[in-house]
């Protein structure tokens, strides 16, 4: 195991304080193992992520990781095609409210603006 010091992650940043448990294997089981895995790319993680919380309902995750998909390379127009094409899989009542949070997200932040976010700061030459 790697001895220096841990960097703050999401899970720790967000719930560390009242669940430092699942906020530790929200950082280093999800998003530092999981994510990780080069089976799947970031995109296609992305993607399936967010169908499976479209389908489960879990509209307070989807904005993370509705936002979490632009910075992956899903585009707009495929996740409201994927909200869209669920409402006959997930349900009518999931796939609108899906719908209402990918509104909030995309008119909150462009797909270009969460691009340019995520993109990795250029080393001086």
């Amino acid at each position: 195991m790697n001895d220096s010091p841990r960097q703050v992650g999401g899970g720790r940043a967000s719930i560390g304080d009242i669940a430092p448990k699942l906020a530790a294997l929200t950082d280093d089981v999800l998003f530092d193992d999981v994510w990780n895995r080069p089976e799947l790319s970031p995109r296609d993680r992305s993607l399936i992520t967010v169908a499976a919380l479209i389908r489960g309902g879990d509209a307070a995750q989807l904005r993370f990781h509705a936002g979490r998909a632009l910075k992956n390379g899903v585009t707009e127009t495929e996740l409201i095609e994927t909200a869209t094409h669920l409402a006959f899989y997930a349900g009518w009542p999931k796939a609108m409210t899906a719908i209402g949070v990918l509104e909030d997200v995309l008119g909150d932040t462009t797909a270009a603006e969460w691009t340019e976010r995520a993109r990795p700061p250029q080393s001086p030459r």
